[in-house]
């Protein structure tokens, strides 16, 4: 059962909303103010919030900027009861990232309507798309649904190919889009003042590229080049941040879809930064697998990556990356065909991790 949390300070109104709700097989939480209303909804968490502007103590317009600026609660749908019907009051109300609005006085059927499109649509984004151009394209059509969305159209959305050792942008330029990868295989590297490159990670259809440093709004902290002929969808700055800003719920699904492996990705760094030569040839073999061959659990698996790329992820000579591969061709941990290699012992190798 749906749980929906009804702001209102004239007790008629409120008691009628709540039982058209209740009736209608919802939970129906009620608070007579928005200061009450913020302390019930960071308790009880609701799938909805409906919301009066014109309140004493707290109005509506308070009430949603402090729930959006709380993690817990910033993405929970937010309707907003008014009986105005100026221009002002949308503007103000779309621009703090309100979903929709009932002018009072509204029936039974509109207030239904309206709840049951924000439920169906923050189920939608919360459910997340699949990494691939027709959840990209089915992710930005709901958010595109939304009413301070409408912007954002497909045709903003360039798909462009590029060839193998194309670059996507250079380490200290300033970002003007977002990349999301349809189809091939980037890395991002970065240099030191020899010109060595050590690569930070490994991109594969489905990704997002160059997202950090286009949030912070700061000079690209590595490279990105294409490791063979990839589709690359590019979304222009404008409609990246349209997209973040405009509305709670996508803006917080989007951020969670970006940094979805932000923290395992820190953890390898780690790893490979204090492991010993071994151990790091292992996570990088294993962190390929996980990228390229689709499963990083399967007993026996092949990847194909040149000896330079990954001696840049190991961090160590191309030289002592394949005195490693040897050994471990030795060991039946490997076997290896020009820059195919054949994981035959999984298990083993994440051994060596621990």
């Amino acid at each position: 059962m749906k749980k929906i949390l009804l702001i209102e300070d004239q007790f008629e109104i409120r008691e009628n909303i709540a039982e058209i709700l209740a009736l209608a097989s919802y939970e129906v939480l009620e608070a007579e103010n928005g200061k009450a209303g913020v302390e019930l909804a960071k308790r009880e968490l609701p799938d909805l919030i409906i919301c009066d502007i014109m309140m004493p103590q707290l109005d509506g317009y308070g009430v949603l900027r402090m729930l959006s600026g709380n993690t817990a609660t910033a993405s929970i749908p937010f309707i907003f009861l008014t009986a105005k019907s100026e221009k002002e009051d949308f503007r103000k109300g779309m621009n703090l990232g309100a979903d929709d609005y009932l002018i009072k006085p509204f029936d039974d059927l509109e207030l239904l309507d309206a709840v049951e499109m924000r439920l169906k649509k923050s189920e939608t984004l919360k459910s997340g798309f699949q990494k691939n151009a027709e959840g990209l394209s089915d992710f930005l059509q709901e958010a595109k649904g939304q009413e301070n969305l409408e912007k954002l159209t497909s045709d903003k959305k360039k798909l462009q190919r590029f060839k193998k050792k194309q670059t996507l942008f250079l380490e200290g330029n300033y970002p003007n889009a977002l990349y999301f990868l349809n189809q091939g295989k980037v890395k991002s590297y970065k240099s030191n003042a020899d010109g060595r490159e050590y690569i930070t990670n490994l991109y594969k259809a489905g990704d997002f590229i160059g997202y950090l440093d286009l949030i912070e709004d700061t000079a690209y902290r590595e490279s990105a080049v294409v490791m063979e002929d990839a589709e690359i969808y590019i979304i222009s700055k404008e409609d990246f941040f349209l997209l973040l800003h405009s509305n709670r719920l996508v803006a917080n699904q989007f951020i969670k879809i970006l940094s979805d492996n932000l923290a395992e990705r820190e953890e390898r760094l780690l790893r490979l930064a204090y492991n010993s030569v071994r151990k790091r040839v292992a996570e990088a073999l294993l962190f390929v697998e996980k990228q390229y061959a689709g499963n990083a659990q399967r007993t026996e698996s092949e990847v194909t990556i040149s000896r330079e790329d990954l001696a840049s992820i190991v961090g160590a000579s191309k030289e002592t990356v394949i005195r490693t591969l040897a050994d471990f061709k030795d060991e039946k941990l490997i076997k290896s065909q020009g820059s195919k290699i054949t994981i035959i012992n999984a298990d083993k190798l994440r051994s060596m991790r621990n």
